[in-house]
């Protein structure tokens, strides 16, 4: 009776873990951040790239801008051990950008690894990218593909909703749109009057879980360290 006793505190944090693990791994998707921006400004946003596979590692990124809403500059931050390209094509029509028309313009951007730079399990890689001017559109949909070093690629590059692979969004006019893996930008105001209202933020709801279950561990600790005096206490008394 005392060994399955025992095994209530390792079975809590078990379960703990698989709690906090799930969510985790769930939001682990090619995203962009800040996800919104101004129209006419120049934005510096950072692409965000997860390594999900636990038997390959990360070795290629490539990232599409759009052709009916071009940027006409395109400027990328080095990222040691990897290198940049910049790729130029022919749009499908002209563009009228302020007062120029547009027949040319960078199309995407494809980071690729040295030997050994690659993204592995459990990391995380930041490439920095300057855009402008900023579309006066409601947003641009920036879809990516995510190579590794086993031959697969990952696309992601869905816009419906609860999409599996969900493209990065840069959200201009129109307001951020929330998805069930929480990759859209919030904007601060929304979220300080959330707190005002009493709503309880996704961090502050994640420390009360691991608060409680803390506690239940800690309550059946105290349950075993009684049991086990009282037994040791009966023992003397019978000897």
């Amino acid at each position: 009776m005392k060994k399955s006793i025992i095994g209530v505190p390792a079975a809590i944090g078990a379960g703990l873990l698989l709690a906090v693990a799930a969510p985790l791994s769930a939001s682990a998707h090619v995203t962009i951040d800040p996800g919104q921006a101004v129209a006419g400004s120049y934005t510096v946003v950072t692409v965000k790239v997860p390594n999900e596979s636990e038997t390959a590692t990360t070795n290629r990124v490539e990232l599409a801008l759009p052709t009916d809403t071009p940027f006409t500059s395109v400027r990328y931050v080095p990222v040691a051990g990897w290198s940049a390209e910049l790729v130029s094509t022919t749009l499908p029509e002209p563009v009228t950008v302020g007062e120029s028309t547009i027949t040319e313009a960078v199309t995407s951007v494809v980071w690729t690894a040295d030997a050994g730079s690659e993204i592995g399990a459990g990391q995380l890689q930041l490439f920095p990218l300057s855009l402008g001017p900023v579309p006066d559109t409601g947003s641009v949909t920036l879809p990516a593909e995510q190579g590794y070093t086993d031959g697969s690629v990952v696309s992601w590059n869905e816009t419906e909703a609860d999409a599996e692979h969900p493209a990065p969004v840069l959200y201009i006019n129109d307001a951020p749109a929330a998805d069930h893996h929480g990759a859209a930008t919030v904007d601060a105001e929304p979220a300080a009057t959330d707190a005002a209202a009493g709503a309880a933020p996704a961090d502050d709801v994640l420390a009360r879980v691991l608060g409680i279950a803390g506690l239940v561990v800690g309550a059946v600790g105290i349950v075993l360290a009684v049991a086990s005096r009282r037994g040791a206490s009966d023992r003397k008394t019978v000897s």
